[in-house]
């Protein structure tokens, strides 16, 4: 079975389950998951929405950088999906998780796996500001 087991970009709601059940293994001693969700604020003010953007490449890069984080961690299953589209607050916006055979592997693979996915993926955020503002923020910044 491919380590990789769940990438995508998807315009509807997130299922922690669905994203943690696709990396369970008997092999793994250690599993992280992160969810990131949408905060009532930024730089101070209040955030009333957001909004995702992915580029068209956006997911061939997230495998690019799902398989180095295969090739430089012993993982034996991996995950990550993100949202795109109009997200309110509260809402998840992506999750990763990371399955290996120690706890300190999952976790260094797991942060790795969303630094990358925030740095090196095609997804950009606007951000809706209660004061009528609005600020896109980029990945592969």
């Amino acid at each position: 079975m491919d380590v990789i087991r769940l990438l995508d970009i998807r315009d509807r709601a997130l299922s922690v389950d669905e994203v943690l059940s696709a990396v369970g293994d008997q092999a793994a001693g250690g599993t992280t998951i992160f969810i990131g969700t949408v905060r009532d604020q930024d730089h101070g003010k209040p955030v009333t929405q957001l909004s995702y953007s992915a580029h068209p490449s956006a997911e061939n890069e997230l495998r690019r950088v799902a398989e180095k984080i295969t090739t430089d961690f012993p993982v034996t299953a991996l995950a990550a999906v993100h949202r795109v589209g109009d997200l309110g607050l509260g809402d998840i916006a992506v999750i990763v998780a990371v399955a290996s055979p120690h706890r300190a592997e999952a976790f260094a693979a797991s942060r790795r796996l969303i630094d990358d996915l925030k740095s090196e993926v095609p997804i950009w955020k606007n951000q809706l500001f209660a004061d009528g503002s609005a600020e896109w923020v980029g990945a592969c910044e």
